[in-house]
């Protein structure tokens, strides 16, 4: 059925094809093109970004990115000089019975506060969510500025992988619901964690051996030993010297013993205590990009797996 001759105007397709990709075709009559451009847009974004984070080799991730912005953004400009170009040539077009206004914005609506909304939160719950680091307490590992994707399937019944020590997690922070902290995991449920200035024991195990001094920072190597992992710490000599009060705790079942990697500036369990395993949130996988405090972009930084 349709209705009375009514032209396209190129100006509405442009303007309108401007706020989301292939509303512009729908103003045209094209459900077909409509459709593609919209999936063709969601697949070079949303799609490509997961699967940059979670699948692709970390040393192309930054690349995979950029060209996955890129590629959205000349889907979207196509879109619009498409639109456009094919509301001029429309001068005879015959209005459907379901074209109005009212529809193009219940189209938009519909993806921008609704469906858009509930994919980005399944995704930051479910798959990968990003974070900036804002501080130096997992240093050496992590520096102010970095950007990381940290997997969330991680932690759960049905998930990849399971909590390990070693593992460097994002979790809630127990004294601000509203906070997340990142930090690596060292003891496990049921595990006795001692530390003595410079020196970490789990049950009864030393973890930690010498590395290297540059001033007064003292790095050393930890290890665990069941899954061979290992990863760098940093104590700075005179605040681990003069600190010599024993830490020891055993960490209570359903919870995890975190540590920062920076030793003498970070905030975690030795106080405020062992974690539950319910607030731990994703497993940090690869920093994708890092700025310093000048603003500078850190090239040899990005693209660097996270152990």
């Amino acid at each position: 059925m349709t209705k009375s001759i009514s032209p396209r105007k190129s100006l509405i397709a442009f303007l309108i094809s401007l706020c989301l990709p292939g509303l512009g075709q729908l103003y045209n009559g094209s459900l077909n093109k409509a459709s593609w451009f919209f999936m063709a847009f969601i697949l070079s974004s949303i799609v490509a970004v997961v699967a940059a984070a979670l699948y692709i080799p970390p040393q192309w991730t930054s690349a995979v990115l950029l060209a996955a912005v890129f590629v959205s953004l000349l889907i979207w400009v196509y879109s619009v000089l498409e639109a456009t170009v094919d509301a001029k040539q429309q001068v005879h077009y015959q209005l459907l019975s379901w074209q109005g206004g009212g529809v193009y914005l219940l189209v938009f609506s519909c993806f921008t506060f609704i469906a858009l909304p509930l994919t980005l939160q399944h995704i930051k719950t479910h798959l990968v969510a990003a974070y900036r680091i804002p501080s130096g307490s997992m240093e050496p590992t992590l520096v102010a500025g970095d950007f990381i994707f940290a997997d969330k399937r991680y932690n759960c019944p049905a998930c990849k992988y399971e909590v390990g020590r070693g593992d460097i997690v994002t979790f809630t922070y127990p004294n601000n619901r509203n906070t997340h902290y990142i930090k690596r995991i060292i003891g496990l449920p049921g595990d006795r964690v001692q530390i003595q200035q410079e020196r970490v024991e789990i049950n009864g195990k030393i973890i930690s051996k010498p590395l290297k001094k540059q001033g007064r920072l003292h790095f050393f190597e930890e290890a665990d030993a069941d899954s061979a992992q290992s990863w760098v710490v940093v104590w700075k000599q005179d605040e681990a010297q003069a600190g010599a009060e024993r830490y020891d705790f055993l960490v209570p079942s359903g919870h995890v013993f975190v540590l920062g990697d920076n030793r003498n500036a970070s905030n975690d369990s030795r106080f405020f205590d062992p974690v539950p395993l319910a607030d731990i949130k994703g497993k940090a996988r690869q920093i994708w990009m890092s700025f310093d405090s000048s603003g500078g972009f850190r090239m040899d930084r990005t693209g660097q797996l996270l152990r």
